[in-house]
């Protein structure tokens, strides 16, 4: 078997060769691309390139792009057409830089993804052809150089490609390891507790489910009971996230309830995995979730709430069995917002709406694509409010911009916060750590370092639609329940705060356990104040927005084009951002190219 640097020359060699001889071929030939064939899941469209050079040259949608045109709007026709210029020595240093680099056939394997049926030298070639026609490039420049009559892209490894390169989740990244540094304490290595919380407890409970109409609002509401027999302890309400169901964290659900925990997990009809296997195949990212559905959320757990209450009063063998007025509301992603703006953090549309507007598609994560959502909202501020919550959880929060600077800061309750460092949905850096600081009560921040945003999923979801269907890389199953058993006894504690064993539960709280239950693949970290060294990392989220590219302005003179790189200092940013690109590429690659 060759070695990676023997696979390494080869490649090079081939590909090098191919330009060659492909570019004296085609500029002979004149072979240029006519026709991209998208494929969306089951779904294969074709379109004509001289369309697609009509839409970008006029704006106007002719017939065979109407498929594509939920997306077609003003910033991909300029995207289309933008054109970026680059010094030449730069663009050749580039090119073959490229195939010097030992990181060429994981990238390569990730761009024939969405290219699936084009060769290696095709997409090289392509890509050298059209920076060598000059006066810059675009990506139509690209499309119409590649050496084939027909392109055929892949649009869901696409979006994939695109969730793992988006600006947060590159932040988050080069982020990761200071933050496990900066939280990273020294600890008696004999620290042993004197029992384990992650064990289950000694109570039996019931398992029952409920259905619950809500007529006013005409929403359906699922949930499941768990019922601890005898008890009547604190209430414990989860709530799931975008795509997924009440069963989604199953084993914290159970966990809980075998300590006396009275537990109900309810499924949101407006945002579960029924809803989207149902319903009608859509590209529309703005179509993907109802505005209404960020405050039908909120008040899904408060109209529970007040259902519990007819329980006590009313329904028999259920009667006083939910403390309605000390709830502590747990949620995952999209149920993390659900929890937090219970516990009172207030809505910032206009900064939603002020984010959304400014910020392209390529620089959003799918986190943010669902909170652009709450930019149809026609209020300025919003608080949903309920006085009966009075502790939360927060696993993987889908946050952003939704609450604005200050929203959270209404936040006095109690408050644990989860964050994956490998988490490319939500990634952490915006919708955790930043929001963290924000928080004005008693909060935790727990950090997994190796974990992704699904990791917290029970394994019995690896088989469902849920399960299967990610759009990037996730760690789960097996592998992940470290993460699982973390949860398990670091909820358990904090729940426990609120009772007589608060003291006893203390240890679990600390930063000591979280690195004492850590293991080599998936390594903790506990705290509860985002270490000052990390205050230029939070204050430079939005400056590295805005900064990518400059707009030039030359009144005196027509532009060569809307942006332009600077490389006066070519050869010091060549060295610099050459390291730092192979640090960002090579993230993920033994998880997605297992050998």
């Amino acid at each position: 078997m060759k070695s990676n640097r023997e696979r390494g020359r080869f490649l090079k060699h081939i590909i090098s060769s191919a330009i060659g001889v492909f570019s004296v071929l085609i500029m002979e030939n004149a072979i240029a691309a006519e026709r991209i064939n998208i494929r969306i899941g089951p779904l294969e469209r074709q379109i004509l390139v001289r369309d697609l050079e009509t839409y970008g040259r006029t704006g106007n949608v002719p017939p065979s792009l109407r498929l594509l045109k939920p997306l077609l709007n003003s910033d991909v026709q300029k995207l289309l057409t933008r054109k970026l210029e680059f010094d030449q020595e730069v663009v050749d240093r580039f090119v073959f830089g490229t195939l010097r680099s030992q990181q060429i056939e994981p990238l390569m394997e990730q761009l024939q993804t969405a290219f699936p049926e084009a060769d290696l030298e095709e997409l090289m070639v392509g890509l050298y052809l059209a920076f060598q026609r000059g006066n810059g490039l675009s990506l139509l420049d690209f499309i119409v150089a590649y050496p084939e009559e027909t392109l055929t892209i892949d649009g869901t490894a696409v979006i994939a490609l695109g969730v793992q390169l988006n600006l947060s989740y590159l932040q988050s990244q080069l982020l990761a390891p200071i933050l496990a540094q900066e939280l990273k304490v020294e600890y008696n290595t004999g620290f042993s507790p004197t029992f384990d919380p992650t064990a289950s407890g000694n109570v039996a409970f019931n398992e029952r489910t409920f259905i619950f109409r809500d007529r006013q609002r005409d929403r359906k509401i699922l949930a499941d009971f768990y019922l601890p027999e005898g008890q009547n302890g604190s209430l414990v309400v989860l709530s799931h996230g975008y795509a997924a169901n009440r069963r989604f964290l199953i084993y914290l659900a159970r966990h809980l309830a075998s300590y006396g925990f009275t537990v109900v997990s309810l499924e949101h009809p407006g945002s579960n995995i029924d809803l989207l296997t149902d319903q009608e195949f859509t590209i529309d990212p703005g179509e993907l979730l109802s505005p209404q559905e960020l405050i039908d959320r909120p008040q899904d757990i408060s109209f529970l709430l007040d259902q519990l209450d007819r329980f006590n009063r009313y329904y028999g063998s259920l009667r006083n069995q939910f403390n309605t007025e000390n709830v502590t509301v747990i949620g995952h992603s999209l149920g993390g917002y659900t929890a937090l703006a219970l516990a009172g953090g207030e809505l910032d549309l206009k900064a939603v709406r002020r984010f959304c507007r400014d910020v392209t598609p390529l620089g959003r994560s799918p986190a943010d694509w669902l909170q652009c959502a709450g930019a149809r909202l026609p209020d300025s501020t919003l608080n949903l409010r309920d006085r009966r919550v009075k502790s939360a959880i927060a696993l993987n929060p889908m946050i952003s911009h939704l609450f604005g600077e200050k929203g959270l800061k209404k936040v006095t309750i109690p408050t644990m916060i989860l964050s994956s460092s490998e988490d490319a949905i939500t990634p952490t850096l915006t919708n955790q750590l930043k929001p963290f600081t924000q928080l004005s009560g008693d909060k935790y921040l727990l950090t997994a370092l190796g974990a992704t945003h699904m990791s917290v999923t029970d394994r019995s979801n690896l088989n469902s639609v849920m399960g299967k269907n990610t759009l990037v890389p996730e760690l789960m199953g097996k592998s992940a329940e470290p993460l699982r058993s973390w949860i398990r006894g670091v909820s358990l504690a904090f729940l426990k705060q609120d009772s007589t064993e608060a003291k006893q539960y203390q240890p679990f709280l600390t930063p000591e356990y979280a690195q004492f239950i850590s293991t080599p693949e998936l390594s903790f970290r506990f705290t509860r104040e985002v270490p000052a060294r990390l205050t230029p990392w939070l204050q430079g989220i939005d400056w590295t927005r805005q900064r990518l590219l400059v707009r030039q302005s030359a009144p005196d003179r027509a532009p060569k084009s809307q942006f332009n790189l600077n490389f006066s200092r070519k050869r010091e940013i060549d060295q610099y951002c050459r390291g730092e690109l192979e640090e960002i590429l090579t993230i993920n690659v033994d998880r997605m190219f297992p050998s």
